[in-house]
């Protein structure tokens, strides 16, 4: 299930090039079509949507606020810099995952998880030509690493939902509040979108978004947060591909060894994971 879902995340981020709209236009479309294709989902597979307590629906709404942000950010390191710098500096998630999930479950912290994170490190460091915040390549590292930290918030909130509830309605009620928190970007919007913008945030909202999420959120019932983490963290693998292939955007040599160096250490540990992690949590 994780494996599906990090080749559906790989194009998300084309949709940033191909839209005339903006990260906050795109997040709150991409939730809306997100919500209510789960929404019909749920209905038609006979799935409960009741939630378990006002607890679990405090998590829930604070789940679907960090979404929001996360989606905003991505879109947004994309439109200032490229689709390569951008996901690969979301792939950094696995990085605050890794410090952030012994706070939130009984998980120790490993000696390996801490080469990871270095390695994951350098990796970033290398891919902007240089430390200059004015620049664009910069900023998008920078909204990257923000969307990274969103993530890794959202996986840790969706671990704990889906010991309580289904991920169909975990994950839909995150896209619902979601698409309540982006609603007032709706007040940005200056003309009616056409045909094929609709289209495509369609496409984007139920293909590779609501299906997509909802294979993540499933996959929390039997690994780690941190490995799911790291699986989605080949994203870039795939979304690197395709934007060389459909928009023409070839990665730098820079961001190639940087790149290089984080993908090598998501595969590496997602292996090593992998053989040791128990069947369940």
């Amino acid at each position: 299930m994780i494996h599906v879902a990090a080749f559906l995340v790989g194009f998300p981020g084309l949709f940033t090039k191909w839209l005339e709209l903006s990260p906050a236009m795109i997040t709150c479309g991409r939730l809306i079509v997100g919500a209510v294709a789960l929404f019909v989902f749920a209905l038609v597979t006979g799935v409960s949507l009741r939630v378990s307590s006002r607890k679990a629906l405090g998590v829930l709404v604070l789940s679907g606020a960090t979404l929001a942000l996360h989606w905003m950010t991505f879109f947004k390191s994309i439109e200032v810099s490229t689709v390569a710098i951008g996901m690969l500096s979301f792939s950094t998630f696995p990085l605050f995952v890794t410090f952030l999930e012994p706070l939130f479950f009984p998980e120790k912290l490993h000696l390996s998880d801490i080469a990871t994170a270095v390695v994951v490190i350098i990796g970033l460091a290398i891919i902007p030509p240089r430390l200059d915040f004015h620049d664009h390549l910069m900023q998008g590292v920078l909204w990257g690493m923000l969307c990274a930290f969103g993530c890794a918030v959202l996986s840790l909130l969706s671990r704990g939902c889906v010991r309580t509830q289904p991920p169909v309605a975990v994950a839909f009620y995150q896209q619902a509040f979601g698409a309540v928190f982006s609603l007032p970007a709706l007040w940005t919007l200056t003309a009616v979108p056409s045909e094929k913008t609709i289209g495509l945030l369609v496409l984007l909202g139920t293909v590779f978004t609501a299906a997509a999420q909802a294979l993540v959120v499933s996959s929390l019932r039997y690994i780690r947060a941190q490995t799911a983490s790291l699986v989605i963290a080949l994203e870039p693998v795939y979304g690197i591909f395709f934007a060389a292939l459909l928009l023409g955007e070839i990665p730098t040599g820079r961001t190639m060894v940087g790149g290089g160096l984080i993908c090598g250490a998501v595969f590496w540990a997602s292996w090593k994971h992998g053989r040791t992690e128990p069947a369940g949590i």
